[in-house]
C-alpha cells in the first residue's frame, strides 16, 4: 500500500534553491561592487595623473611666456606711445552739480482733495467743512515747511558744492600750470626741469614690466644738452632657473629641469642689453623739445662687489648715445647685445650673472650741477611719520578720490582729523574721518567714539583709517552704520592706486602705538589657540587662572540659549576646515592654550558659557577660530539639540561692556553637536564672524574628526 507524499521534501529542495540563487546574487553584487571600485580607482588615478600632467604644462607653459616677455621686451616698448608732456595735463571739468532727491519740490496739498461728501445734515456738513478746512491748513503749513527746509538744504549742498567744485578746479589749474612750467622750463635747458620731465617719461611708461626696477639718479650739462643717467637694472633673479616642469606618475612628484647655466647668463645679458637700449628709446623718444644731443646711461644693479665684499651699486653696463647716431637703428630687428656693444660703443659685463662690473664714463656726480634721484626705497614709513603729516597723507587721498577734504586744527576739532565732503548723489555729503596711527588693534571704543563724533556733527559718513586693524568688536558695532572702518594695509592699497606712496614699516611687531598713546601690547602669536568653556559655571567677573595672566588685548565671547539642555561649548583654530593641530583644540578637559590667547572663564549672567579670546595672540597660520557646542554626555546622555534654541553670542570688551551680539543657527532633532559659526581671518589682518549651522549626530567625536583631529 503506497504513502501519500506530503511534500516536504519538494519545500525544502525548493527553499536550498532559493538560498543558493540568493547567495549567487550576493557573489555576483559584490563582483560589481568590487569591478565598480576598481573602475573609479582606476578613473581617480587617471583624473590625478591628467591633472598633474596639466598643472606641470601649465607651469611650463608660464616659464615659457616669462621667458619670451623677456625676449621681446625692446620690441614691444619700442611700439608704446612716445612720452609727451601733454599727457599730464587734466582737464578742466569737474563732476556737475547733483542734488538728487533735494532737486525735488515737496508737493502741495491740493485743497480739492479735502471737499465734504454730499448726504450730510446742515449742521454735520457745517462742522465736516470746518474740520476738512482745518486738515487743508495743517497740511499746507506743514508742506510749506518742509519745502523751506528743503529749499534750506539746497543752498546749503550747494555752497559745499562750489566749494568743492572752485578747490578741484584750483587743484587742477595748479597742476597744469606745473606742467607747462616744467614744459617752458625744458625749453630754457634748465637743469631742474629737464631732469623732472624725462624722469617722468620714464616713470610713466608702460613699456616696462611692473617687476623691473626704475630707480634713477640724474643729471644735465645744458652746454653739451646732455643728459647723464644711473639706472637700476634688473638681477640675474629675473631669468627663471628652471626650464620645464614634468610630472613622474611613479612618484607622483614633479621633476624640474634646471635651464643650463650657460643659457641663462647669455639671457640675461641680453635683458640687460635691452634695457640699456630701451631707456634711450624712451628718453630720446620724449624729447620733443630738443633738450638731448646726446645721453650718457650707466646701468647697474645693487649687490655685494666681489672683490672687496662691501654692499653697493656695481655697474653692469655702460654707453654715450649721440641723437644722430640713435635715431638710425631700427631697434624692433636689432640683436641688443650687439647693437650696443657695435653700433653704440657701448660696454656690457661680459659675465653679469657673476657681477663682473664695467668701468663707467661720466657719472651724474661729475656734471657739476645737482643730482637728482628717484626710486628705489622711497615709501615713507606710515609708523614713523609725522601726525601732521599723516594727516595731511589721508587728506591728500580723499582728494586724490575726487572729494575735498582739508585738515582740521589740532585743538577744538571735536575729535575730526580730517573734513571731508563728497559731492555724489545720494551716497555723497559731509564725511568726518579719524586717522590713528596705531601698531595694535584698533580698540571697539575709538569707533563707538567716532560715532558718537559722527552724529554730533550731523556727517553722513565717518571714516576711521588706520595702520594698524580692527577686532570683530569693532566690526560689530559698525555694522548697520554710517561708518567705514579702513585698515592699514586697505589704506596702502588705497595709497597706490590712487598715486601715492607709503608703507607699513619692515614687518609687523610688538611694541606701543606708534603716537605715543596708551598702551595696547599685542598677545603672542608663537603658538595656535584654542578655547572652550563648561556650561553652567558660577556667575562672576573676568578673572585669569592661577599662576597665568590674560592677555592685554582680548574679547569675551558669552555664550546663551533657552532651555535646560547641558552642553559642552568648544573651540577649534583652523586653517581653512583643519585644526591646526590636537593642541588647538581645548574643550573641558584642557582649558586654555600653552599660550593662554584663548582660555575658558566663569560665565556670568546672562550667560551659559564664556570664552575669552586674543585674536592678535593667534597664530599666523590660522584663518580660522571655530566655536561649536555639543551634548554633555554625562549630565544628558539621551538628549539631542531640538531643545537648543534662541542662541546667541554676546561680544564684550575687557571691562564686560557689550559690543554686539551675534545670532547663531538653533539646533535640530537627533544632532548632538553643532557648529556655531566661525571667525575668519580677512587678508587685512581682521576678522569676521561667519555663521554656522552644519550639525552632527554623532556628538561632539564626529566633529572634531570632521576637522582633522584623530580620536582613538
Amino acid at each position: 500500500m503506497s504513502r501519500r507524499s506530503t511534500g516536504l521534501v519538494g519545500v525544502w529542495a525548493e527553499v536550498q534553491r532559493q538560498q543558493q540563487r540568493q547567495l549567487e546574487a550576493e557573489a555576483r553584487q559584490r563582483r560589481r561592487a568590487e569591478q565598480q571600485t576598481l573602475a573609479y580607482q582606476r578613473r581617480a588615478a587617471q583624473s590625478h595623473r591628467q591633472y598633474r600632467q596639466a598643472e606641470a604644462q601649465r607651469r611650463t607653459d608660464e616659464l615659457d611666456a616669462q621667458v619670451a616677455s623677456l625676449q621681446g621686451l625692446l620690441a614691444a616698448g619700442c611700439r608704446t606711445p612716445a612720452f609727451r608732456a601733454s599727457s599730464l595735463l587734466r582737464p578742466e571739468e569737474v563732476q556737475p552739480f547733483a542734488p538728487g532727491p533735494l532737486a525735488q519740490p515737496v508737493r502741495m496739498p491740493d485743497a480739492a482733495q479735502y471737499q465734504v461728501q454730499s448726504g450730510w445734515t446742515a449742521n454735520r456738513r457745517a462742522q465736516a467743512q470746518t474740520e476738512a478746512r482745518a486738515r487743508f491748513e495743517h497740511d499746507w503749513h506743514a508742506a510749506q515747511a518742509a519745502e523751506a527746509h528743503r529749499q534750506q538744504q539746497l543752498a546749503a549742498y550747494q555752497r559745499q558744492y562750489q566749494q568743492w567744485a572752485d578747490a578741484q578746479l584750483a587743484e587742477v589749474r595748479r597742476h597744469n600750470a606745473g606742467v607747462a612750467e616744467v614744459t617752458e622750463g625744458v625749453r630754457r635747458l634748465d637743469p631742474d626741469a629737464v631732469i623732472e620731465y624725462f624722469s617722468a617719461a620714464l616713470y610713466a611708461s608702460q613699456a616696462w614690466p611692473q617687476d623691473l626696477p626704475r630707480q634713477v639718479a640724474a643729471a644735465y650739462d645744458p652746454a653739451a644738452r646732455e643728459l647723464v643717467l644711473d639706472w637700476e637694472l634688473p638681477g640675474f633673479g629675473i631669468v627663471p632657473e628652471v626650464k620645464s616642469v614634468r610630472y613622474v606618475a611613479g612618484t607622483d612628484q614633479d621633476k624640474e629641469t634646471a635651464r643650463p647655466v650657460s643659457q641663462r647668463r647669455a639671457l640675461y645679458r641680453d635683458v640687460l642689453a635691452q634695457c640699456m637700449l630701451l631707456v634711450l628709446h624712451e628718453l630720446f623718444a620724449a624729447d620733443e623739445l630738443g633738450a638731448l644731443e646726446s645721453v650718457t646711461l650707466n646701468g647697474f644693479v645693487d649687490g655685494h662687489d666681489p672683490t672687496t665684499g662691501r654692499p653697493g651699486q656695481i655697474f653692469l653696463a655702460t654707453v654715450m648715445a649721440s641723437r644722430s647716431s640713435f635715431r638710425d637703428l631700427h631697434l624692433a630687428q636689432v640683436e641688443a647685445g650687439s647693437c650696443l656693444s657695435d653700433a653704440l660703443r657701448g660696454q656690457l659685463s661680459a659675465r653679469p650673472d657673476q657681477l663682473v662690473p664695467v668701468r663707467t664714463g661720466r657719472r651724474p656726480q661729475d656734471v657739476g650741477n645737482r643730482v637728482v634721484a628717484h626710486g628705489g626705497d622711497e615709501e615713507p614709513d606710515l609708523y614713523t611719520m609725522d601726525p601732521i603729516a599723516f594727516e595731511n597723507l589721508v587728506a591728500e587721498l580723499f582728494r586724490a578720490m575726487g572729494m575735498q577734504a582739508v585738515t582740521t586744527q589740532r585743538s577744538g576739532d571735536g575729535g575730526v582729523d580730517v573734513d571731508a565732503l563728497d559731492p555724489a548723489p545720494i551716497r555723497g555729503g559731509k564725511i568726518v574721518v579719524q586717522v590713528k596711527r596705531y601698531r595694535n588693534t584698533v580698540p571697539p571704543t575709538a569707533v563707538r567714539d567716532l560715532y558718537g563724533t559722527v552724529q554730533d556733527a550731523g556727517a553722513n559718513k565717518g571714516v576711521l583709517v588706520t595702520t594698524s586693524r580692527f577686532g570683530p568688536g569693532s566690526h560689530t558695532f559698525a555694522n548697520g552704520k554710517p561708518l567705514e572702518l579702513v585698515s592699514g594695509p586697505q589704506l596702502v592699497d588705497l595709497l597706490h592706486r590712487h598715486g601715492l606712496r607709503g608703507r607699513l614699516g619692515e614687518g609687523e611687531g610688538e611694541g606701543d602705538r606708534a603716537d605715543g598713546g596708551a598702551r595696547s601690547a599685542r598677545g603672542a602669536r608663537t603658538a595656535g589657540a584654542a578655547g572652550s568653556a563648561r556650561a553652567g559655571g558660577p556667575a562672576g567677573s573676568v578673572a585669569p587662572e592661577s599662576g597665568s595672566r590674560l592677555p592685554d588685548d582680548y574679547n569675551v565671547l558669552g555664550m546663551s540659549w533657552t532651555g535646560n539642555v547641558a552642553l559642552d561649548v568648544c573651540a577649534l583654530v583652523c586653517a581653512g576646515n583643519r585644526v591646526l593641530s590636537d593642541d588647538h583644540f581645548v574643550f573641558y578637559n584642557n582649558p586654555r592654550t600653552p599660550d593662554g590667547s584663548v582660555r575658558t572663564l566663569p560665565a556670568s549672567g546672562p550667560d551659559k558659557a564664556a570664552l575669552c579670546v586674543s585674536f592678535d595672540g593667534l597664530p599666523e597660520g590660522a584663518d580660522r577660530f571655530v566655536l561649536v557646542a555639543a551634548i554633555d554626555p554625562e549630565v544628558n546622555p539621551d538628549a539631542d539639540l531640538s531643545g537648543f534654541t534662541d542662541a546667541r553670542i554676546r561680544l564684550l570688551d575687557p571691562e564686560m561692556s557689550e559690543l554686539g551680539q551675534l545670532e547663531v543657527s538653533d539646533g535640530r532633532a537627533r544632532e548632538t553637536a553643532l557648529v556655531l559659526g566661525s571667525f575668519r581671518r580677512r587678508a587685512g589682518g581682521d576678522w569676521d564672524f561667519v555663521l554656522g549651522g552644519k550639525g552632527y549626530t554623532g556628538g561632539l567625536m564626529e566633529l572634531v574628526q570632521d576637522h582633522g583631529i584623530e580620536v582613538e
